[in-house]
């Protein structure tokens, strides 16, 4: 059953009605109609087997069947990553850390970036696209961008991948956390002196392989090495 989303979803209630591009995809790119069963999701976890009363140009009104709610993964997972100079690069991995279940995303501003201005509206639809292709009913949360030593400076420790030299501690054997943040640096790599602040205020130096990763594929790995360790643990 095809997922939707809308975040004016609310518990308790019977009726809902959705309007806007939503509605227009849910008639006219799947063609449902009255009487047709859906999923929607609030992006918050809870959701609902619901069933199309009626339709109009540009809005559905729905009906509660079933009230859903699934339960978050057993850990947070913030990615803090440099926009890559590549729009369609940056935005294929905003789509696969959603599918994989990144809990939130903050575009960092670094020394070396290539890319200093986002569009959170363009990204949020993609996060909201990856959500419901995947089934997940959380939406992550995504951030304006922030300097690099402002971010620092508000965050719990940082697990910080970078290429430099210097001792660290692959990623896959770090100590199992319920909160992890993850610092992707751009295509310049972190500064000395980003990776030296970074370590100053208790972050950690992290390795993800062997090879030098791109920026979108060092993100997909973190994301994917913490969510098959918790899974793994799990088993």
């Amino acid at each position: 059953m095809e997922l939707f989303y809308s975040a004016s979803l609310e518990k308790g209630t019977t009726r809902h009605e959705l309007i806007g591009p939503e509605a227009v995809h849910i008639t006219k790119v799947f063609r449902k109609k009255e009487d047709d069963h859906i999923l929607v999701t609030n992006g918050k976890g809870m959701g609902w087997e619901a069933e199309i009363t009626a339709t109009q140009r540009n809005s559905i009104t729905i009906s509660c069947v079933k009230e859903i709610f699934q339960p978050p993964l057993k850990y947070s997972l913030h990615l803090a990553v440099a926009p890559t100079k590549s729009k369609d690069r940056m935005e294929w991995l905003l789509e696969k850390a959603t599918e994989i279940g990144v809990t939130q995303i903050t575009p960092l501003l670094c020394q070396y970036s290539e890319r200093k201005h986002i569009k959170l509206d363009r990204w949020t639809k993609i996060l909201i696209s990856a959500a419901k292709q995947s089934q997940r009913f959380y939406l992550p949360q995504i951030n304006p961008m922030q300097d690099f030593t402002s971010f620092i400076a508000s965050q719990r420790p940082v697990l910080l991948a970078h290429c430099q030299e210097g001792e660290k501690t692959a990623l896959v054997r770090t100590t199992l956390q319920t909160d992890y943040t993850i610092c992707i640096g751009p295509e310049g790599d972190f500064s000395s002196k980003e990776i030296a602040l970074a370590l100053s205020a208790g972050g950690q130096a992290i390795s993800l392989g062997d090879a030098r990763y791109r920026t979108e594929t060092a993100g997909i790995i973190a994301c994917h090495t913490i969510a098959l360790r918790h899974q793994v643990s799990h088993l």
